[in-house]
């Protein structure tokens, strides 16, 4: 009676560790950097704002988070900057994660070129290659004409620089913690418009306008901590988008408690400072 009594406890303890052990792997937090920053939803925002100051602006929506990166790891969602750069008729338009005193890592670039001969204006999105590998690229087809386009090719147009920096950002904007996983995932389908198509691609359209620019791009993180990259982070895979085919992920919703996640960052003046120049480190 006592061996069989000492064999039941021993098997319902088994059964239940086993048990913790699926529940572990179902809810574990996702590593995976790239996870925290949906490209389609960058996409989105940016068909939809008036200019590229009010693009900066959603992309550090503290009330609707695009972002969930934080790649200085200080527990608070990076802020997000952008800087232009105009080469020919290409405009590169860089979103930096801000992560310390001249401390920037770009993210992703929004690329715009405008066909002479049709006047047709083509954009992409592309994930920074530290971030999501090799040419992860989204295309957006807007529905109408977006009224950013309207900026780019005004006569004596002055590229866009962020006036923003470390300790230093709008009036508009307060630090938040990082989401689960899991609950960036949901939330983000619901900050995407898909009225707009978001296809997929493996080519950039702008290399030569990029190729100028990347002498200047930030690389803070990519110095300094190399091991971070996709490459090293994903052995075998080249991209963002081969890494979302070798795997499964579940959209679950959860309760909105975005309220409990507000950050402490220092934001030490609600006065816009002069454009400063763009600054890569």
């Amino acid at each position: 009676m006592k061996t069989k009594l000492l064999y039941s406890m021993l098997l319902g303890l088994s059964l239940t560790w086993s048990g913790a052990q699926n529940r572990t792997t179902v809810s574990a937090t996702d590593s995976e950097i790239s996870d925290n920053l949906d490209l389609r939803a960058v996409a989105s925002i940016f068909g939809e704002a008036r200019d590229l100051e009010d693009f900066e602006r959603r992309l550090n929506n503290s009330e609707n988070p695009i972002s969930n990166l934080d790649l200085n790891l200080d527990n608070q969602v990076d802020y997000l900057r952008v800087v232009e750069s105009i080469e020919g008729n290409q405009h590169i338009i860089v979103v930096q994660a801000v992560l310390g005193h001249d401390q920037f890592q770009d993210v992703a670039t929004v690329e715009v070129e405008k066909d002479t001969r049709n006047r047709r204006v083509q954009v992409q999105v592309v994930g920074d290659t530290f971030l999501y590998g090799t040419n992860y690229i989204y295309e957006p087809v807007y529905v109408g004409t977006p009224v950013i386009y309207n900026y780019f090719w005004q006569p004596y147009y002055q590229p866009y620089c962020s006036a923003w920096y470390w300790g230093y950002y709008p009036n508009y904007y307060y630090a938040w913690h990082p989401f689960p996983i899991f609950r960036y995932r949901h939330h983000i389908g619901l900050c995407i418009n898909f009225g707009f198509q978001y296809n997929y691609v493996n080519f950039r359209r702008c290399h030569w306008g990029y190729s100028h620019y990347f002498g200047r791009r930030g690389n803070f993180i990519e110095r300094h901590h190399p091991q971070r990259g996709f490459a090293y982070r994903n052995q075998g895979i080249v991209n963002r988008y081969e890494l979302d085919q070798t795997r499964t992920v579940r959209n679950v919703a959860y309760p909105d408690t975005r309220g409990s996640l507000a950050g402490t960052r220092d934001n030490q003046t609600a006065t816009r400072p002069e454009t400063g120049s763009v600054r890569g480190n």
